[in-house]
């Protein structure tokens, strides 16, 4: 068996909070909202995508937001990304240095951290 891409990745949220979710990964990030499957819709959640990065974001009864475990998004420009997470609201937190990158993270509205990383030159 071999492996051969990553289709997507969850993270997990809040029932009743989509528009908060659309508000950060559409507004802030930058993402486009797809349709959930109708079959799917009725767990509420939201999904996004840009290119072929693919968010979903389901609803967990029991939710408790990641605080360590993220994804990283490559991005053509943290510094802008973080002046808009910031200016909306968001928690924005630097981390240690990372050769090659500057990155830093910021959390969703329900506190997930999310790393955004910009490639640089050496």
């Amino acid at each position: 068996m071999t492996l051969l891409a990553l289709d997507h990745i969850q993270i997990a949220m809040p029932a009743g909070r989509e528009a908060e979710a659309r508000a950060f990964y559409a507004g802030v990030l930058g993402f486009e909202e797809r349709a959930k499957p109708a079959n799917l819709a009725r767990r509420g959640g939201c999904w996004f995508e840009a290119g072929a990065i693919k968010v979903h974001l389901g609803v967990d009864p029991d939710f408790h937001p990641a605080a360590k475990a993220h994804p990283a998004f490559l991005v053509g420009d943290v510094a802008l990304l973080a002046s808009k997470a910031e200016n909306a609201g968001y928690r924005v937190a630097d981390d240690e240095p990372l050769e090659g990158y500057d990155r830093l993270y910021v959390y969703d509205p329900f506190g997930n951290r999310i790393e955004l990383m910009q490639r640089v030159a050496p």
